[in-house]
């Protein structure tokens, strides 16, 4: 047993050298513990755990600021990871019982790389953990994207949400040449002014569902419709595009932001540049 100093607590936190029961509330930490071979080690997750399939296979410990404090008993877990922003205050509730690492959410891609290898260092496994942020530093270092392009990034998070400054997408906008209409907002997230929106007519938009729905290709055209989006340069262009499949996409700072999510959109961002120069 070791203390780990966490500036969120502002105090040290007692973890074995190699924690056996982990409990993660993190849904980027839950994928990036799998992706370091140490699923056997994860007890328990959230209900948002989506990453790896084999999750599926975990107890359920509650949601992003909720816990079953009976379930979370009865797996005695030797380390609990959760994030700062919306679970700080979850976070601090919990270390009085159990022993709780708090991660800083990335503010930007690299942050993303530094979150993996944290996780690596807290649950035991550094040199796992700088592997795989070595592997996430190479795959960004592969990617292009020609500046110019303005676009709108918007997702569902129980109503519409964009992002500005202080938000790993918005970095990784700007990273693939693509800046924000949002992007100088001292903000992580905002709600947006969708009638400023339109009058910025950004050359694309970027939409995310909300997590497990049903929304579709024709339900964004409704909904663009439904705004009198249907005449702006990215809905004329055909720049407009939903983000794949049923799980949070860019809002999950996982490993696979840099490995699915980054070169989904550098794809997409030069679709863009070739259909307005079109």
């Amino acid at each position: 047993m070791s203390g780990l100093f966490n500036e969120v607590l502002g105090t040290e936190v007692q973890v074995p050298e190699e924690p056996k029961r982990i409990a993660s509330f993190s849904p980027a930490a839950t994928e990036t513990l799998f992706s370091l071979g140490l699923g056997k080690s994860v007890v328990g997750v959230s209900a948002f755990c989506a990453r790896p399939a084999e999750v599926r296979e975990k107890r359920r410990l509650g949601s992003y600021n909720t816990v079953r404090d009976e379930v979370l008993d009865e797996l005695r877990p030797d380390l609990i990871i959760t994030v700062t922003g919306y679970q700080r205050e979850f976070a601090v509730r919990l270390s009085k019982k159990y022993p709780v690492y708090p991660l800083e959410l990335p503010l930007s891609v690299a942050g993303i790389v530094d979150f993996v290898v944290k996780v690596g260092l807290v649950a035991g496994a550094p040199d796992k953990g700088r592997s795989l942020g070595a592997e996430l530093i190479r795959r960004i270092g592969k990617l292009r994207g020609d500046e110019g392009l303005r676009g709108y990034v918007e997702i569902d998070l129980g109503g519409p949400v964009t992002f500005g400054a202080r938000s790993y997408i918005t970095d990784a906008f700007g990273l693939l040449g693509c800046a924000s209409i949002y992007g100088r907002e001292r903000a992580e997230w905002l709600t947006p002014d969708l009638a400023a929106v339109a009058r910025a007519n950004p050359d694309l938009m970027v939409y995310e569902a909300k997590m497990f729905s049903t929304f579709d290709e024709a339900k964004l055209a409704d909904l663009l419709r439904a705004r009198g989006w249907q005449g702006l340069l990215a809905a004329k262009s055909g720049n407009v595009f939903l983000t794949p499949g049923p799980l949070d996409f860019l809002a999950h700072h996982g490993p696979s932001f840099i490995t699915e999510a980054l070169p989904w959109l550098e794809n997409r961002f030069r679709m863009a540049r070739e259909r307005i120069v079109a």
